[in-house]
């Protein structure tokens, strides 16, 4: 996404329903725009939101097909020690329990990434929003726009991702995972009470090792 099309994107939106300010508990709805190679899995079974629960330090990270419930999960639950990465894709369910401190799977590519904090604000499903700008060694030309607030309470919410510098909540962020480039903008911040239980570990799924998860995930998003 161009620079242009993002700062377009972010002074035009507006979402749907507007959230609480300094929120500790809730949820977070985005949508997904995919762009990058073109494989041979159906687009329609890519999934087409991202949902994220969050609880004082603990959270969720949910994007599902409605398809077959594919997709990626990636958990975070510091009381427990519990960083997941789970992968689903039909009758395939595995998932790699991470280490603190260590970055979830599958964000490989996001290696030797820049990221400059700038002035420039917005406001985002009425939330003041900060920006930064990340760029890459393959073309330090190329600038990718990001923007986080610290109006929802969640403690150290990026700990495991690529952005582990920003010190709030991602309102517009993307990822480059393998070969495709997905784009995530919130469209609705609810308050809400999230059980306990949502932030335990998953069962039925086989334990695998970190390449085999970073595998199958490249396998899934090659659309």
């Amino acid at each position: 996404m161009s620079l242009i099309a993002v700062i377009f994107a972010v002074t035009c939106y507006s979402c749907l329903i507007k959230g609480n300010k300094n929120i500790d508990q809730g949820e977070i709805d985005y949508s997904i725009d995919y762009s990058g190679t073109i494989g041979s899995i159906p687009k329609e079974v890519l999934p087409k939101n991202l949902i994220v629960s969050f609880k004082d330090d603990k959270i969720l990270f949910e994007m599902l097909s409605p398809i077959g419930n594919s997709g990626i999960i990636n958990l975070s639950n510091p009381k427990k020690e519990i960083y997941d990465t789970y992968f689903s894709l039909f009758t395939l369910k595995y998932y790699y329990a991470a280490k603190q401190g260590e970055m979830y799977p599958g964000f490989e590519a996001m290696e030797g990434m820049e990221l400059q904090k700038t002035e420039k604000t917005a406001v985002i499903c009425g939330f003041n929003c900060k920006n930064a700008q990340v760029t890459f060694p393959a073309d330090r030309k190329k600038v990718y726009d990001i923007w986080y607030t610290n109006e929802i309470s969640v403690k150290n919410p990026n700990a495991s991702s690529p952005f582990n510098e920003i010190d709030g909540v991602m309102m517009s962020f993307f990822f480059l995972i393998g070969h495709s480039e997905l784009s995530f903008t919130a469209e609705n911040v609810y308050k809400k009470d999230i059980p306990d239980k949502t932030f335990e570990r998953r069962e039925k799924f086989v334990r695998a090792s970190r390449e085999d998860i970073v595998n199958f995930i490249n396998k899934m998003l090659m659309f």
